[in-house]
């Protein structure tokens, strides 16, 4: 795969942060479990957790924006997740949608949701973030031009994963 043949997504970015592998698998279209109750779990929750906020959803070229709200001090990006328990990759992903917002002229701040928790957290843009992404952006190329995808580790998100029997079979 050529690396400047495609845009990162906010999914690339999430999952660079939790494994290196299943960003690979994806970026040469080796597809997961469509049926994995995980992923179901999560579709589930996407659809029915702020469904008010969820009208305004929107995709904007490589990015799909969860809630997009217009408040007093500024437009406010919602990311809806089941759980926190992997809060850098989705603060990451996130800031890569601050950052791609940015890159248009729309400035805005971020907030991760997770309905499950009854939690909230505010993700805002910094210099030392943009430069985080940037290299993880250079970074997710670099994997799209590998023969040969990361070797496999056991990591706590494998017992969940859609593609762990690719990797542990």
């Amino acid at each position: 795969m050529d690396a400047l043949e495609f845009a990162v997504t906010g999914t690339h970015i999430w999952y660079y942060y939790c494994c290196k592998r299943e960003v690979w698998l994806m970026l040469h279209q080796v597809n997961p479990d469509e049926d994995d109750a995980n992923m179901d779990l999560g579709r589930f929750l996407h659809e029915i957790t702020y469904a008010r906020d969820r009208s305004k959803e929107i995709t904007l070229g490589n990015i799909r924006l969860d809630i997009v709200r217009q408040e007093k001090d500024g437009m406010v990006i919602g990311e809806v997740k089941k759980s926190s328990k992997y809060i850098t990759s989705a603060r990451m992903q996130l800031a890569f949608y601050l950052l791609e917002l940015k890159g248009r002229g729309i400035e805005a701040r971020g907030e991760l949701l997770f309905p499950k928790e009854k939690k909230k957290e505010e993700v805002i843009l910094t210099a030392d973030i943009e430069q985080e992404l940037a290299e993880t952006t250079a970074a997710i190329r670099k994997l799209a031009t590998e023969t040969r995808p990361p070797q496999a580790k056991k990591i706590a998100l494998c017992r969940n994963c859609a593609y762990k029997e690719f990797c542990w079979a």
